[in-house]
């Protein structure tokens, strides 16, 4: 799977997770930029819940053409039970690899 942002414009926006690993702890963020937030919550400065939870690994993208419908998303995915987060993530990335090496690949 290719993530690439190059050549996206920057109305468009992103629904990720994040984790610790396999069915862990999650957090559900919505970014403009994908790869410039995900290398801040690995630098742990991308927020205080994933740097107190050691939340390094990009498990799930969702790219929207509007940063609106992204945040839309978020708040939608947030309200969800667990274990439907987890069926999502484990659809479109079966072995939670990290994803973070494929965003501009």
């Amino acid at each position: 799977m290719s993530l690439s942002t190059q050549n996206v414009p920057m109305t468009s926006g992103y629904v990720y997770i994040m984790t610790n690993r396999s069915s862990g702890t999650l957090y559900i963020g919505v970014t403009a930029n994908i790869a410039a937030r995900v290398t801040q919550h690995r630098e742990a400065s991308g927020s205080d819940f994933c740097r107190e939870h050691g939340l390094t690994r990009l498990v799930y993208v969702e790219r929207h053409e509007r940063i609106e419908d992204a945040t839309g998303r978020e708040k939608a995915v947030k309200a969800w039970r667990r274990s439907w987060k987890l069926n999502l993530i484990g659809r479109a990335n079966p072995d939670w690899d990290d994803l973070y090496l494929t965003l501009n690949a």
